[in-house]
C-alpha cells in the first residue's frame, strides 16, 4: 500500500494549492511510484476533480501535461454571522465569490430567527449565482462565540443569548451535505490564510463589536483542548487613569469591555463626537478628526499591551488585524505598534511584523469558505467519494 502522502485526497491537495501542477511533480513530491501517481490521478479525472490541460515547460524531454484543480466541480455556502450582520456568499471550490448577500441581524433573537434569515440569504445568493441546492458541496459557518468544533453547537456564547448548544448544522439539511461551523475569529484565521495556507505561526486579532484572536499554528489552527483558544477579548487590562469598566461577561475591565466597537463607541459618546455607530467613530478617524483618532489610537494601545504578552509567550512571525473596528487603519495600527514593540521581549519582536487585514470585511466569508472546501475535500472524504 502506498504511503499516505500519495493517496488521491493528498495529490488532489498539491495541485489544489500550487504545490504541484504535473504528475512528474507530483511524482517527486511524494516520492510515489509513476503508476501509483497517474492511477490517482486517473481516477480524480474520472471525479471531475482534476482536469488536463495545456503543456508545461519541457527540461529536454517531452513537456508535461498541466493538472488543474476542477473548481467549478461545485460551490460551497460561506456564512458569516456576526452580532449586526449575516453575510451569505456561494463560493466555487477556490473560495471564489460567485454571488454574495447579506442583511442586519440582531444575534439576540435567537437562532430559530436568525438562521431562517440566513436560509432566505443562501437561496438568494444562490439564484443569483444560477445554482441550486444540489450544487452545493459543504457548508461553512463563522459564528461570534466559543463553538464544540465536532458537532457545530455553541457553548455558552456570551453575546449569543438563546444559543447555547443549539446545533447550527441542522438549519442546513436540506442540502444533505456537511456541515462545518467555528468561532467566526478561527473562520477568519483561516480566510487570511488563503487557498494555498501558510506553515508559518500567525495571530488573527478580529476586533469588531467584541476582541478575539485566531491562533495558527505551522499553518493549521490552533482550537485548544475544548475549542476555546484565543479568546483575549476576556483579558484583564489595567487602565492608566485607574477607571473599571464592567464587562457584559461581568469581569471587570475586560479587553473587549476597554477596546471593542461597543467601547469606542461608548467613549466617543462621552467625549462628545457626533456619532451613533462604531462605524462613525472609525469613519470620523478616517477623517482626520483628532479626538476619534486618539479613541483608536488608544484602543490600540490597549489591544497592544495584550498582545505584547501573546508575543513574549508565543512568538509568532506575524499578526494580522480584521475586524470592522481594524478597517480604521493605520491609527490603530500606530497604537497597537507602540504597545508591542514596547513591550515585547527583543528577540520575540525582531522580525514580527503587524499589520491589516488586506480585505477585513470579506475574510470572514473566505474563511467560512476555506473551513467548508477542506472539510468537504479532506483525505476520508475524496477516498469515499472515489469509491462510490
Amino acid at each position: 500500500m502506498a504511503s499516505t502522502s500519495a493517496s488521491a485526497g493528498a495529490l488532489l491537495h498539491h495541485v489544489r494549492t500550487g504545490r504541484a501542477r504535473s504528475r512528474a511533480e507530483l511524482v517527486a513530491l511524494t516520492g510515489a511510484s509513476r503508476n501509483t501517481v497517474s492511477a490517482r490521478v486517473d481516477e480524480l479525472i474520472s471525479a471531475g476533480l482534476l482536469q488536463e490541460g495545456g503543456r508545461g515547460g519541457s527540461t529536454g524531454g517531452r513537456p508535461p501535461t498541466l493538472l488543474r484543480f476542477n473548481s467549478g466541480a461545485g460551490c460551497v455556502l460561506a456564512v458569516d454571522l456576526g452580532v449586526t450582520s449575516a453575510d451569505v456568499a456561494v463560493t466555487d471550490l477556490s473560495a471564489q465569490i460567485l454571488a454574495t448577500v447579506g442583511h442586519p441581524i440582531d444575534i439576540a433573537d435567537g437562532p430559530d430567527v436568525v438562521l431562517a434569515e440566513v436560509d432566505r440569504l443562501a437561496q438568494k445568493a444562490l439564484a443569483e449565482a444560477g445554482l441550486t441546492p444540489a450544487d452545493v458541496c459543504a457548508v461553512g459557518v463563522g459564528v461570534p462565540g466559543p463553538v464544540e468544533f465536532s458537532t457545530g453547537r455553541p457553548s455558552h456564547p456570551p453575546i449569543m443569548p438563546g444559543w447555547h448548544d443549539h446545533p447550527i448544522p441542522s438549519a442546513f439539511g436540506r442540502y444533505g451535505c456537511p456541515v462545518f461551523v467555528d468561532n467566526d475569529v478561527n473562520v477568519m484565521a483561516l480566510g487570511e490564510m488563503g487557498v494555498g495556507g501558510s506553515a508559518q505561526d500567525v495571530l488573527v486579532v478580529k476586533v469588531g463589536t467584541g476582541i478575539g484572536c485566531g491562533v495558527i499554528v505551522d499553518g493549521e489552527v490552533y482550537r485548544g483542548a475544548q475549542g476555546s483558544a484565543g479568546d483575549i477579548g476576556h483579558i484583564h487590562v489595567p487602565t492608566p487613569d485607574g477607571r473599571t469598566v464592567l464587562c457584559r461577561c461581568g469581569n471587570e475591565n475586560c479587553l473587549e469591555a476597554l477596546a471593542g466597537g461597543g467601547a469606542l463607541l461608548r467613549d466617543a459618546l462621552e467625549a462628545g463626537l457626533p456619532v451613533s455607530s462604531t462605524r462613525q467613530v472609525i469613519e470620523l478617524a478616517a477623517q482626520g478628526d483628532g479626538p476619534a483618532l486618539e479613541l483608536v489610537r488608544r484602543a490600540g494601545r490597549m489591544i497592544g499591551t495584550v498582545l505584547a504578552a501573546l508575543v513574549n509567550f508565543f512568538n509568532p512571525h506575524r499578526i494580522v488585524m480584521t475586524g470592522g473596528v481594524a478597517q480604521a487603519g493605520a491609527p490603530l495600527l500606530a497604537g497597537i505598534r507602540e504597545a508591542v514593540y514596547g513591550r515585547s521581549m527583543p528577540l520575540a519582536a525582531r522580525a514580527l511584523e503587524i499589520s491589516v487585514s488586506d480585505a477585513p470585511d470579506l475574510s470572514g466569508r473566505m474563511g467560512a469558505a476555506l473551513m467548508a472546501i477542506e472539510g468537504y475535500l479532506d483525505e476520508d472524504s475524496v477516498h469515499q467519494a472515489l469509491a462510490r
